[in-house]
């Protein structure tokens, strides 16, 4: 498929422009969402800043790839891509819900990542997969960390859970379509981006404690726009 795809056109570069802001600004949030929650679990701190290390690392190496193609990231549109995630971890943050930080940074932005990179990596230029396929081995490590952290305090968390997901999952359906004409042009199919989303997204509560049928429900809130 990458055969096909001219990494060089105005339309390819100008599309690129936006989703390489997008995974910048997301790694920036990440490593900022992390700091934040080292505060919040003084224990885990030493833990978190080296997961927010990571994520600057990958900023770098993104900054990197759009740079090999010779475009100048749209940060200013990739801001407004995460404000509203960003405004609903900030407000959790400030009421003290760990849970809803955990669950917005750990599970959605994270899956959403890894969504995203796994259906981009197949047709990625030759740089960016290389770049691509590093950074997702170290984003499962992330997952890992906030699925370990509900999984153990699941009985205390589940209903922060239900109510995180029910105001935030719609978020990412909203995104979705945000970006699904720029995805189009970079190889990567919207549908593709969804069904691997969701199946990270299912696989994360299953991991936490969440049965089938919870799962099911809560993951049909992605279907509902924003």
């Amino acid at each position: 498929m990458t055969a096909t795809i001219d990494f060089q056109t105005e339309t390819y570069r100008d599309a690129y422009s936006r989703i390489n802001a997008i995974v910048i600004e997301g790694e920036q949030e990440a490593y900022n969402n992390y700091m934040q929650l080292g505060e919040f679990l003084p224990e885990q701190k030493e833990n978190l800043a080296k997961l927010a290390k990571m994520e600057d690392r990958h900023k770098k190496g993104f900054i990197a790839c759009g740079k090999n193609l010779n475009v100048v990231p749209d940060m200013e549109f990739a801001k407004l891509f995460f404000s509203s995630l960003h405004g609903n971890f900030q407000k959790a943050i400030q009421e003290g819900g760990l849970v809803t930080c955990l669950l917005i940074q750990s599970l959605i932005i994270e899956c959403f990542a890894i969504a995203a990179y796994n259906i981009y990596i197949p047709v990625a230029d030759p740089f960016a997969r290389k770049i691509t396929e590093g950074v997702i081995k170290d984003e499962y490590l992330h997952l890992n960390f906030g699925e370990e952290w509900l999984k153990a305090n699941f009985a205390t968390s589940k209903a922060e859970l239900e109510v995180a997901n029910r105001q935030n999952l719609p978020l990412v359906w909203k995104m979705l379509n945000q970006v699904a004409k720029d995805a189009k042009v970079l190889g990567m199919e919207k549908e593709a981006l969804v069904e691997d989303f969701m199946i990270q997204y299912g696989e994360s509560l299953g991991n936490i404690g969440f049965n089938t049928r919870e799962i099911m429900k809560m993951s049909a809130m992605g279907l509902i726009p924003a």
